[in-house]
């Protein structure tokens, strides 16, 4: 069954209705200079609301190793989310599961080690994701091919069955296509996203 992130959470409510639809996990972005960044102490509450078996993921963007140990610390992250210019040894640095945002085009994707799950998502050096630009799906199914991704870019929906169905990914990210606003969620259309999900994935409902 593909695991569904729902990111760029800044509200609780909005994380309850995302579990509460049926995500897997919940993503946090602490980079200041994104529309959804959210204080680690508030993301801290929101986390201690959630269900126990649900994932928190914090997002960073170059940021210290020192720093992202620390928010992960606080909010007790299950993963992180390195969506900047890291490289595999500074990704060895930190000590949580590790998510790294890539290019789908980018030609050096084996430098990344097998249990780094992958995600693909648009190229965009200054908003550094939640664009809601769609990437090529060819090209991602055929890395999903081979190892473990995430699907990100313009997953809404309307169209995240078709997305499941030609890339098959381990999992997908999804923020933009759920929103009223950066960092505020629309929670019919998270229900709609889920209900788009479970027709496709019939065994994941039951």
């Amino acid at each position: 069954m593909t695991l569904v992130k729902i990111c760029g959470i800044t509200r609780v409510e909005d994380a309850l209705a995302a579990t509460d639809a049926g995500a897997d996990a919940i993503g946090f972005i602490f980079w200041e200079k994104s529309p959804r960044f959210i204080d680690p102490y508030r993301a801290r509450a929101i986390a201690a609301a959630l269900p126990p078996f649900i994932a928190r993921v914090g997002v960073f963007v170059n940021q210290p190793a020192e720093h992202i140990a620390g928010v992960a610390a606080l909010v007790r992250l299950s993963a992180v989310q390195l969506h900047g210019d890291e490289t595999p040894a500074f990704a060895g640095t930190v000590r949580r599961p590790i998510v790294k945002a890539v290019n789908v085009a980018s030609t050096d994707l084996d430098r990344w080690p097998p249990h780094v799950v992958l995600l693909l998502d648009a190229d965009d050096n200054v908003l550094r994701g939640g664009t809601g630009r769609q990437i090529d799906w060819s090209t991602a199914a055929a890395i999903a091919g081979r190892r473990r991704v995430l699907l990100a870019g313009g997953l809404t929906p309307e169209n995240v069955a078709e997305a499941l169905a030609r890339v098959r990914p381990y999992g997908i990210d999804v923020s933009s296509g759920v929103e009223d606003a950066p960092g505020r969620k629309n929670h019919e259309r998270l229900r709609a996203l889920f209900r788009a999900i479970y027709a496709h994935e019939p065994a994941r409902q039951a």
